[in-house]
């Protein structure tokens, strides 16, 4: 069982099949895409409601994880596509298969608290 919420990672949301995909990163991962599935940050997410988690990978350190996810940005779409389709043929929103497998859960404090970072 992992804390409330400590998972390092690298995901991509879409808002459907072959839809808009967004990539991302976090270490806080099941938390950060609740906010996303909350529509609680504004945004590319919010504006094109990407709500489903349609891939995600685990990283040991929050840099690994960054790497990864500027990596994936330079991939042309297809190639993305691809990537989620090997493990996610449906593009099957994957959120509440994460919540089970880790244990951990999204902190429902940051959805009321979080504030957007200074630009």
């Amino acid at each position: 069982m992992v804390g409330r919420d400590s998972l390092i990672g690298c995901y991509m949301m879409a808002n459907r099949m072959h839809g808009v995909v967004y990539g991302g990163v976090s270490s806080q991962l099941v938390t950060r895409i609740g906010q996303h599935r909350a529509g609680v940050i504004d945004g590319f997410t919010k504006r094109y409601g990407l709500k489903r988690l349609v891939w995600y990978e685990f990283h040991d350190t929050i840099v690994g994880a960054i790497q990864r996810e500027k990596t994936l940005k330079h991939w042309p779409r297809d190639w993305k596509a691809n990537l989620i389709e090997r493990t996610n043929p449906h593009w099957d929103d994957l959120f509440d298969g994460l919540v089970r497998a880790t244990g951990a859960e999204p902190d429902p404090d940051a959805y009321r608290n979080w504030i957007p970072p200074e630009e």
